[in-house]
């Protein structure tokens, strides 16, 4: 049969068979600046949608995986859970804490604990799921902990803790 009797695809074919994105098991604990990035990501993905031209080439395509983006998005939000950092024990490493460690050879790091979706590791944004931010928690200024990472365990200790 000649190619010319057969429908090209436009690239839309398998817009509603979009798996959705992964949700976390874990409790969708939020800072408030985590939850304000939220909400902008929302409102730029509805943005997005609003602007796709419905008669491009992959149109269809490109709204599906912007509108299962908000469904994502909607979910994080409806199940998050503010923690606004000034409400934590000054004295204990928790979520929202801002930390400074110093490891053996006196190199000292920085971090902030947030939830998952705010996590950066180049902005020195560490998920209170994160292996580092468990061995951190309930930590005090002196305590000494052992963060377990693939490259091999690291001891660290506590040097400052601060939630402003």
């Amino acid at each position: 049969m000649s190619r010319a009797f057969v429908k090209e695809g436009d690239g839309d074919e398998n817009a509603g068979d979009l798996p959705e994105l992964p949700i976390s098991e874990h409790p969708n604990y939020v800072t408030p600046r985590g939850m304000a990035l939220l909400r902008t990501r929302l409102d730029d993905a509805g943005r997005r949608l609003g602007e796709i031209d419905a008669n491009a080439v992959g149109a269809r395509l490109e709204a599906a995986h912007i509108e299962r983006e908000l469904r994502w998005l909607q979910a994080r939000i409806l199940g998050a859970i503010t923690i606004a950092p000034e409400r934590q024990p000054a004295e204990l490493i928790a979520f929202g804490a801002r930390v400074e460690v110093v490891d053996d050879d006196g190199r000292e790091y920085r971090y902030r604990i947030v939830g998952e979706d705010e996590a950066d590791p180049e902005l020195d944004l560490i998920s209170w799921v994160s292996p580092l931010a468990r061995a951190l928690h309930g930590a005090r200024v002196g305590d000494s902990v052992v963060w377990k990472r693939p490259a091999g365990d690291l001891a660290i200790e506590v040097l400052a803790i601060d939630y402003g």
